[in-house]
């Protein structure tokens, strides 16, 4: 089985680099449903596994996409440090997605066919 690491590093609003990145893995789950989607999120995008963000209408949700990218089996996890420097570390997540550590992120990439950033 293939698998594609997506690495994260934005918040979820503001720029469209998390929307685009869950753009590719709902695509990828889509169009090659052999392919392992993997996504770990660092920095600022701890904060796009925070349940129950409020969106304005018409605008993307990146917890709906989540969501539908775990409920296919995608994998996703968060940077544990990254989200205690944020205050994020005992906060709930989107179900599915969990906290985890930079040797997890190293054994992903080293796992990984692709690595695709954002």
């Amino acid at each position: 089985m293939n698998s594609i690491l997506i690495l994260v590093n934005d918040a979820p609003y503001g720029t469209e680099k998390a929307y685009n990145a869950m753009r590719l893995a709902m695509q990828l789950q889509k169009e090659h449903e052999q392919t392992e989607v993997r996504i770990f999120l660092m920095a600022d995008a701890v904060t796009c596994a925070i349940p129950n963000q409020n969106t304005p209408q018409g605008y993307y949700s990146i917890e709906r996409m989540l969501k539908s990218i775990i409920q296919k089996g995608g994998l996703v996890k968060l940077c544990g440090s990254c989200a205690e420097a944020r205050g994020l570390k005992s906060i709930p997540l989107i179900e599915g997605a969990e906290l985890s550590t930079m040797s997890q992120f190293t054994r992903w990439t080293v796992e990984s066919d692709k690595v695709v950033t954002f």
